[in-house]
């Protein structure tokens, strides 16, 4: 082997080596806080730097020290658990706002359809509809002379032109009718919901759908309660499918307005962690009503918390399918690059004393694979077809149920996956984005046709998706190269429902959508039924 090749292999795990040196030096530290080892990494970069200068004034080629450098890093991660992972610099940002639960920009979304930049959405009371921007208008320009036309845009470029610090302004040229106007736009705080809609989805039973756990889910939580407890809701169903988790302190806010006394929710404990206790501390807004947590293979990590505790003190009834199983809790770590290490410092374990954090003594691609195997297996279409789980790790509620650690939640009511919704023909419109291409220009071309409804339930009640929509739809599929002359009644329904429901979003957001396509949802059906059994 050439001395160039040993280098390039050597090189990576001599920074690895480096780190790992780093990371166990720091982790010995009396305080592993964020801000102490920013501090603590700081001062002890030496070799780091001593390594860094080497390559930069020694090495006879040119070498890309940054990549090098981020290729080490994710090496000896792999060795790790599959949820300590490296976020480069230019992700931090992306990552930290969905967290925080808002970003500064402009308050659109937009679509690039045929190489030009569509505003598909306006939001409400945000700095585009301030400027008088309208859904169906097309950006031609940014600060006049950036053109965002063509095969060369991009969303990640189009995203990077209209986010900026807020107050800060943009220029731009839109096209509209035909016509170029220029718009000056302010930019400002844009939220992002965590709290996808809330609304009565039967008589005194209440619905809340929770698409993360950010740092606003708890406020709009309890907006969203105390909205749905006017209207006269007696019962909840709180709606965690495909909820991938977040900040663990947002999940256990929640929890505690739905447990009483001073519960223990969860606690955390690791090898360097000494254990933390998180229990109830105050009165809920929802501790007494019948409860329904709706979870499917997507609901993982801070869902796995809210949804066991209250499995866990016989709270409500977990229905649906087995959620993710992580049981990991991470910390965050910034590094002098600008990127962050979530490094996993800890297991939480649920009120029972059981972790449902899954195996991955098989390594990365095991893991990941793993809900690909349970559908193939079988369970996402019957319960029986559920590996068994090891007798150790049963664990007993007050009231006497058996619950499992070691895999995830197991409901208490099992749904199967419901695979009328996602024929060949359905997926192959989902997949080349027929349904939203549509809807968008079907809106735009008939915007005031809508103005007569005046609330997302009003619209639920009372639009009809007729024959003249389906047909134009079908043409529309047609010219995308897409076949639909062999519907099955199946197809047809669900088409039906589809483009009802993203109109309804055109209108009304995710709360639209939700309470649209959420009709016939068999999860949702059998948590209504359950909790109609309740008192």
């Amino acid at each position: 082997m050439s001395d160039n090749r040993k280098l390039k292999v050597f090189l990576p795990l001599l920074f690895a080596l480096v780190l790992a040196l780093g990371m166990y030096l720091g982790h010995k530290m009396p305080q592993t806080r964020n801000s102490d080892s920013r501090a603590f990494f700081r001062n002890n970069k030496g070799t780091i730097q001593e390594v860094m200068d080497l390559l930069k004034y020694n090495y006879v080629d040119t070498l890309d020290v940054a990549t090098a450098q981020e290729e080490a890093i994710e090496g000896l991660l792999s060795h790790l658990d599959p949820h300590s992972v490296y976020i480069p610099p230019a992700d931090v940002q992306e990552v930290n706002e969905d967290l925080d639960g808002n970003f500064e920009g402009i308050g659109v979304e937009f679509n690039i359809i045929r190489d030009t930049v569509n505003i598909v959405n306006v939001i409400a009371g945000g700095p585009s509809d301030a400027a008088g921007l309208l859904t169906g208008d097309k950006i031609l320009r940014v600060n006049d002379s950036i053109v965002v036309t063509g095969k060369e845009i991009s969303n990640e470029k189009i995203r990077k032109l209209l986010r900026g610090p807020r107050n800060s302004t943009v220029k731009a040229t839109m096209l509209r009718a035909g016509k170029e106007i220029g718009v000056t736009i302010k930019r400002g705080l844009i939220p992002l919901n965590s709290v996808d809609a809330a609304y009565m989805a039967a008589p005194g039973v209440g619905y809340i759908k929770i698409s993360k756990f950010a740092a606003t889910t708890y406020t709009e939580f309890m907006e969203a309660t105390r909205k749905l407890q006017k209207l006269g809701m007696q019962k909840l169903i709180i709606d965690l499918r495909q909820n991938g988790g977040g900040l663990l302190d947002a999940a256990t806010r929640l929890a505690d307005e739905l447990l009483d006394g001073n519960k223990l929710i969860v606690y955390t404990q690791g090898k360097n962690s000494p254990r933390q206790d998180y229990n109830c501390t105050r009165p809920g807004v929802f501790e007494k009503g019948p409860l329904a947590i709706l979870v499917d293979e997507g609901s993982a990590s801070a869902s796995e918390v809210l949804a066991g505790a209250v499995q866990d003190w016989d709270r409500g009834e977990i229905i649906g399918r087995r959620s993710f199983g992580k049981g990991l809790v991470q910390e965050p770590f910034d590094l002098n690059n600008g990127g962050t290490l979530r490094l996993t410092i800890a297991r939480y374990y649920l009120p029972s004393g059981r972790s449902i954090q899954k195996s991955y003594e098989n390594g990365r691609a095991a893991y990941e694979e793993d809900i690909a195997n349970r559908y193939s297996h079988g369970e996402f279409l019957n319960q029986d077809s559920i590996r068994p789980v090891d007798s150790s790790l049963k664990f007993k509620t007050p009231a006497g149920k058996v619950v499992y650690g070691g895999g995830g939640i197991m409901p208490d009511v099992f749904i199967p996956f419901d695979t009328t919704r996602y024929s060949q023909l359905l997926t192959e419109l989902y997949t080349r984005n027929v349904f939203g291409s549509f809807i968008y220009e079907y809106y735009t071309a008939n915007a005031g046709s809508f103005k007569q409804y005046k609330s997302a339930e009003d619209f639920n009640t009372k639009f009809n998706v007729d024959n003249a929509l389906i047909n134009s739809f079908r043409s529309f599929a047609g010219n995308q190269q897409v076949k639909t002359d062999k519907l099955s009644p199946g197809d047809l329904q669900e088409i039906t429902l589809r483009l009802k429901a993203l109109l309804a979003r055109q209108l009304w957001r995710s709360e639209g959508y939700y309470m649209v396509i959420n009709h016939g949802d068999k999860v949702i059906d059998r948590a209504v039924g359950t909790l109609a059994d309740q008192k």
